[in-house]
């Protein structure tokens, strides 16, 4: 059998079709394209920020928004912070270094270190001595965001894009419905939030429709430094299992994340219709809350 679309020797299979090397490339970047097109994700006056950790996500993200960006003539960078989580977080920050410099792309970095005062470990262990039993992923989440949003405005960028796939997203939502959270879900989809404000920036996913394995399958064609195991602090996360069941359902009935996502993107302009009105301001930090005090300054409070 050869390739479906060339004629040339196939060499991988997706979703039951046989693609080369360079079929596959190539319909993995019109689906990003596609998903950007379709969404209206970015703008041709939008500089973008993206949100870059030196995974297979991000920087898969990275570089088709990179080449994007250069026909188009706009502003891209990537943001990254470091959070301090041994060994792991020194060879994503080399990996991104590297690519960034290959690539010719401006690189911010920061660190929870600088931001907070201590490391994303010491933050949980600090925590939980005091009684606070949070998730190493829910502080690294709240905190990661509230930086980059701080940032991101600082820098005058008007776009931040993320590396979220579709698997992530099928998590979140059945995340959010198993947590009696379904209204949380009004913020997701391939342009984040629900409510408007001037100084939230927006969020945007080009790999929304896109799954792991494609992403995973797409940075080893084009050989991108990264790693692929997970990180260490996530083992105990409850994204975890939830994911795990998911591959299952995947593999057993193939098309089980897409139905999720399609049927979720049936409702989305219902739950946010549901959530409208204004964002308010943190009373610590003045960055955007629906709460006195937003979720980073929360935790921060609960640090001291």
């Amino acid at each position: 059998m050869v390739c479906k679309i060339c004629s040339k020797r196939p060499v991988i299979t997706i979703s039951g079709v046989k693609l080369c090397k360079d079929c596959f490339i190539d319909y993995f970047e019109r689906k990003v394209k596609r998903t950007i097109r379709q969404y209206k994700l970015i703008d041709k006056k939008d500089s973008i920020l993206v949100a870059a950790s030196g995974g297979k996500d991000s920087t898969t993200a990275l570089y088709i928004l990179n080449q994007l960006a250069k026909q188009r003539r706009q502003k891209i960078a990537a943001f990254t912070i470091d959070l301090g989580i041994g060994d792991y977080s020194k060879k994503n920050l080399s990996n991104l270094r590297k690519f960034c410099k290959k690539e010719k792309i401006k690189l911010y970095e920061f660190s929870l270190r600088d931001e907070f005062g201590y490391s994303l470990c010491y933050i949980k262990s600090i925590l939980a001595s005091k009684g606070v039993k949070l998730k190493s992923c829910t502080i690294c989440g709240v905190l990661r965001r509230h930086m980059l949003n701080k940032l991101a405005r600082k820098l005058k960028f008007t776009k931040v894009a993320t590396g979220h796939n579709l698997d992530d997203e099928a998590q979140t939502i059945l995340m959010n419905q198993f947590k009696g959270n379904i209204w949380l879900s009004a913020k997701l989809g391939p342009i984040g939030g629900a409510v408007k404000s001037k100084s939230f920036v927006p969020r945007i996913k080009p790999l929304y429709f896109c799954s792991e394995k494609e992403i995973t399958l797409y940075s080893k064609l084009k050989k991108f430094p990264v790693q692929y195991r997970r990180c260490p602090c996530s083992v105990d996360a409850y994204r975890a299992k939830v994911r795990a069941m998911l591959k299952e359902f995947e593999e057993k009935y193939p098309g089980t994340l897409n139905g999720i996502i399609n049927s979720f993107l049936e409702i989305i302009p219902y739950l946010r219709q549901k959530q409208k009105g204004e964002v308010g301001l943190c009373e610590r930090c003045g960055e955007p809350s629906m709460q006195k005090l937003c979720k980073a300054c929360e935790i921060i409070e609960k640090l001291r």
